[in-house]
């Protein structure tokens, strides 16, 4: 039996931002906010949790749907941080409307990861 499309897609997208977040873990530490400490670790965890949830995704763990939607849920929070930071910075517009606009689509993200199936 095939994947759904939607687990397909989030697994990819887990996948290759699990990648970047170890190879390039500098573009993402400046979400991490500042009482978390030295962010390195939390970007290198982040980055290792999304290789597993993709990872699970695929070969459809058990524990994998309820562990995708909580890191989706936690990036959420992550990327609602870097909207509001945006506001008062002198990006582009652009930048600032691109940083809300992608909230909503996390929400099927996060169903289409809940409703993978398992084994």
């Amino acid at each position: 039996m095939d994947l759904p499309v939607g687990t397909t897609m989030v697994a990819a997208a887990l996948g290759g931002s699990g990648v970047v977040h170890l190879v390039r873990p500098e573009v993402f530490e400046p979400l991490i906010p500042m009482w978390l400490g030295d962010p390195r670790p939390w970007v290198l965890g982040s980055g290792v949790a999304e290789l597993a949830c993709a990872a699970g995704l695929v070969t459809r763990r058990r524990w994998a749907p309820g562990a995708a939607t909580a890191t989706l849920a936690v990036i959420w929070v992550g990327n609602l941080q870097m909207a509001l930071d945006l506001q008062g910075s002198r990006r582009p517009t652009w930048q600032k409307a691109a940083a809300w606009a992608r909230l909503p689509l996390q929400v099927p993200m996060m169903r289409a990861a809940w409703r993978s199936p398992v084994r």
